[in-house]
């Protein structure tokens, strides 16, 4: 009986001999990649595509596992190491990885020469040209001019008819002037953007306008819809000057802290007041009776005696900064006072952080023998000034460089300075700054801003109105 009871029991179970139940058979597989032929502290930049929209990008030898089976393909771009360039090969390959085996390949970088930048002129005769910007893989320029226009370049001409024209509602006078302009992440659906300027009493205004519904290339100037206005009223420099979409889909406005030497109204570190500050703002139901939200993550969204249009703090003058997705990264140039000029770098959904001003300039405490640099974030690059036309006196801010004619260019910060014109650029990875480059392209003149494409090529704007492509020499 005890015999029949085991009997039953085992075929319950699923017996018959094999004491349980089948493995499900291995469907997946890895790949070791190995990257060879780069110096010490040089990263490689490789990328593996496959199934089910699998991408990784691989900047050392490594070892994938768990990847569904099928075909992988390799990609490989050049690299920068100091000035010399550094060739992959394969620059593309394909790999079958297979169910429950590791597939092999390798990638072998060798120099192949040394990287020079140069530029090429776009566009001239141009008034006073100070932001350039374009939908994302619009093939025309759309060039801000300070005086109240947007004229737009097709082809290496530039259209009679501006694009906006603002120029009887905007002052000019000082740093004044139309200053940056953003498209909405969804531009190419909806038609929207959005400008930056002072307005004749030199309040700061954001504007939200459509692009015209019979022509491309003009904006619908009835459309405007007043999105913020600050009050600036005792001076007419440092207005900070651009408004940029974050990845998070949030408008960002850079703001200066109100002008005068010193910030003698002690804005920049008052989080009662939107001058001195990088602001985000919520503005995907925009209309004129509700003009934006104050997104529930900003530090102070919630705070008593605080703006909840807050982001950051503590800055002088944000003329320009830039967002980098790929590495995460918030660049900010602020523009110093006498003696320093700084790069804050932070992670980009990092809110709050107290950039110092007017506590600290730069590194060193502003007009004091000694000052608290606690709960500051202090710049992770600053260069002094020294004579104006070697050194600089004013930073002009430029992007990380994420486009595809200088793929060995990719990750470096390139930057500028108003007074010097030169162009030199850095590499920050992993909270360590490197390979600091001036690219010796001589002075060409005051240099207003950076720009960047819809391919996110980038360009040099100088107020000489002449607008200039960053180019392989």
């Amino acid at each position: 009986m005890r015999l029949a009871l085991l009997a039953s029991l085992t075929s319950a179970c699923g017996g018959g001999g094999s004491g349980g139940t089948t493995p499900a058979p291995l469907v997946t597989g890895s790949l070791a990649l190995a990257v060879t032929g780069l110096p010490s502290g040089v990263a490689g930049a490789v990328s593996v595509t496959g199934p089910a929209a699998f991408t990784r990008t691989v900047s050392a030898s490594a070892t994938l596992d768990g990847l569904a089976v099928g075909s992988y393909t390799i990609a490989a771009a050049k690299v920068l190491s100091g000035s010399t360039v550094l060739l992959a090969s394969p620059a593309s390959q394909q790999v079958q990885v297979t169910a429950g085996a590791t597939a092999s390949a390798s990638v072998v970088y060798a120099a192949q020469g040394t990287l020079g930048l140069a530029l090429q002129s776009v566009v001239a005769g141009l008034d006073f040209p100070v932001f350039l910007s374009a939908p994302t893989d619009d093939a025309r320029l759309f060039i801000v001019e300070r005086s109240g226009r947007i004229r737009v370049v097709e082809q290496g001409i530039v259209r009679a008819a501006p694009f906006l024209d603002v120029s009887a509602r905007t002052s000019t006078d000082g740093e004044h002037g139309l200053l940056s302009l953003a498209f909405h992440p969804q531009y190419a659906a909806n038609g929207l953007f959005f400008i930056y300027y002072t307005d004749l009493n030199g309040r700061i205004t954001v504007e939200r306008y459509h692009v015209s519904g019979t022509d491309a290339n003009l904006a619908d100037p009835l459309s405007a819809v007043t999105v913020l206005s600050i009050a600036h009223p005792q001076f007419n420099n440092h207005n900070g000057g651009l408004i940029s979409f974050g990845p998070d889909g949030d408008l960002y406005v850079g703001v200066g802290d109100g002008g005068g030497a010193g910030d003698p109204s002690h804005n920049a570190q008052d989080p009662n007041v939107l001058l001195g500050k990088l602001l985000r703002i919520d503005v995907s139901n925009t209309s004129a009776s509700h003009p934006y939200d104050i997104p529930s993550t900003n530090p102070f969204a919630s705070a008593a005696g605080k703006r909840g249009e807050i982001w950051a703090y503590g800055l002088r003058n944000p003329w320009r900064y830039a967002f980098d997705p790929a590495s995460s990264l918030l660049y900010i140039a602020d523009v110093g006072q006498d003696a320093r000029e700084e790069v804050d770098i932070a992670p980009i959904g990092q809110a709050g952080n107290n950039y110092g001003w007017s506590i600290m300039e730069g590194g060193a405490c502003y007009n004091a023998a000694s000052c608290s640099q606690s709960g500051l974030t202090l710049p992770a690059f600053e260069y002094l000034h020294g004579a104006a036309d070697v050194n600089g006196c004013a930073i002009t801010g430029g992007y990380v460089y994420r486009g595809s004619a200088l793929p060995e260019l990719a990750g470096r910060y390139l930057y500028s300075d108003y007074c010097a014109g030169w162009l030199k650029s850095f590499l920050y990875s992993g909270g360590v700054l490197s390979e600091q480059r001036d690219w010796s392209i001589g002075n060409v003149g005051n240099i207003t801003s950076f720009g960047q494409d819809g391919h996110k090529e980038l360009y040099l704007l100088s107020a000489n109105g002449t607008v200039y492509r960053i180019v392989r020499k």
